[in-house]
């Protein structure tokens, strides 16, 4: 081949290059409100968007905005995603108050203490129960904690008696109803505002997990913990309809992928392994943990019986008619994990 030939074929390559379309690079934005500490971000929503980068081959990358940023106020998670001021965020389902009343019910008392448990029925349930509540939405996962604690800084609580008059930080409207129906006092504060309200004396304590305890330092200023196994809270994981139909088909596909069943899977597992170092730094710090004891557990399913009553026609009362139905579906699918995980 001349030289004059081959400067040809490469001119010729050049231009094809040239002319071909370049790959499209789309970065989605994701909020939550968790310190960039904790597991939600560092074990489930990192690896989430390396596994969406690395699948789709670069042309999906992510921006995440934790708690501290403009856009990680607990509060503003699902209005920012539905507004496409995210693209993805990750939420409280009961902060603000009322917006999933059917999802919700999942806080009830006594109904588990179990993440994987909680997740597994919410995700069941989903398609045929809570699709209402997401409207505009493309639900990527929803999941709930493991059984909350009690935890206190000055006053050691072991029965109902010891509740009465406690500012206690509630997460949920459900969690809410719990305490007041055993005499304290419920105060809804973000997450992020407990570790100064129980510094300053403007609650008494705060019901979490253990690992939100560790992940936001409040073993600094708690000294009791009370391990009640009687509530969970759930969260949503979301991403603007727009946004997801605005993808490739092949960026779609692997949304799909890590999503969904693949995700909410997961869930059980990773809040044990979160739990264990709030735990730790607890015992290691000196404080006291005590276990409800059975006939005090059982003092409280009775006291709450009426609020959880109460609670389904509140509920029925805005507008979900079938809240029963849904209450003993998520019994149900419970009830399933729980007899799979024995097999």
């Amino acid at each position: 081949m001349s030289i004059a030939t081959r400067l040809m074929a490469t001119a010729a390559i050049s231009a094809s290059m040239a002319a071909a379309p370049a790959l499209a690079e789309t970065t989605l934005k994701i909020s939550h409100y968790l310190p960039s500490v904790h597991g939600i971000h560092t074990d489930f929503i990192v690896p989430w968007t390396e596994q969406i980068t690395e699948c789709t081959g670069g042309e999906v990358q992510f921006e995440i905005f934790p708690a501290g940023t403009q856009l990680g106020n607990v509060a503003r998670q699902q209005e920012q995603v539905m507004a496409g001021v995210v693209d993805i965020a990750h939420g409280l389902h009961g902060i603000p108050r009322g917006r999933f009343p059917r999802t919700s019910l999942i806080d009830m008392p006594f109904l588990t203490d179990s993440a994987g448990a909680a997740s597994y029925a919410l995700w069941e349930l989903y398609p045929d129960y809570l699709a209402e509540e997401y409207k505009g939405l493309k639900v990527l996962a929803l999941h709930a904690h493991n059984g909350g604690l009690l935890h206190t800084n000055e006053k050691k609580v072991e029965t109902m008696e010891d509740m009465d008059g406690l500012r206690i930080r509630t997460p949920s409207p459900a969690v809410s109803e719990m305490l007041s129906y055993l005499g304290a006092d419920p105060q809804g504060l973000p997450p992020g505002e407990v570790y100064e309200s129980l510094q300053r004396g403007v609650i008494d304590g705060t019901v979490f997990p253990w690992d939100p305890v560790k992940s936001f330092g409040l073993n600094e200023v708690l000294n009791y913990h009370l391990d009640l196994g009687a509530y969970t809270v759930s969260f949503f994981y979301v991403m603007n309809q727009r946004s997801y139909d605005a993808l490739s088909d092949e960026a779609k596909a692997c949304v799909d992928q890590y999503s969904g069943d693949a995700l909410v899977s997961q869930f059980g597992d990773w809040w044990d392994s979160w739990d264990v170092p709030g735990r730790e730094e607890a015992i290691a710090a000196g404080h006291e943990i005590t276990e409800l004891s059975d006939e005090e557990r059982a003092r409280w399913e009775e006291t709450l019986q009426p609020m959880m009553d109460s609670y389904l026609q509140t509920v029925k009362d805005a507008g979900v008619d079938n809240a029963d139905e849904i209450y003993q579906a998520m019994q149900d699918k419970i009830a399933e994990y729980e007899a799979s995980r024995q097999n």
